[in-house]
């Protein structure tokens, strides 16, 4: 199956976000990019983390180290909100 790939320098322009955010996403393994024939791409399936990461850094002025403890952290909220949940239906199996 392909995926739909947006290319990055388009991305860059409309929204007015900087290559070098982009490039320093991807050295710290928070995006995935894509290289075909010179041009760089990302996937439609990350574009939503995408438009987060680019919010959280030019609206509240977070750098990228920030965003990549914001992403850990609250990738470990949904898991710990899972494990609650888990324990909470077993829970109700005893009520």
């Amino acid at each position: 199956m392909e995926h739909e790939l947006i290319n990055l320098k388009e991305y860059c322009f409309h929204y007015k976000v900087e290559s070098s955010f982009i490039h320093e996403l991807e050295e710290m393994g928070l995006i995935r990019v894509f290289k075909q024939e010179e041009e760089r791409f990302i996937s439609m399936d990350s574009l939503k983390e995408l438009e987060s990461y680019s919010r959280m850094h030019y609206d509240l002025e977070i750098n990228t180290a920030g965003i990549d403890a914001i992403k850990n952290l609250l990738n470990k909220i949904e898991v710990l909100e899972n494990e609650m949940n888990n324990l909470r239906n077993r829970l109700n199996l005893y009520e």
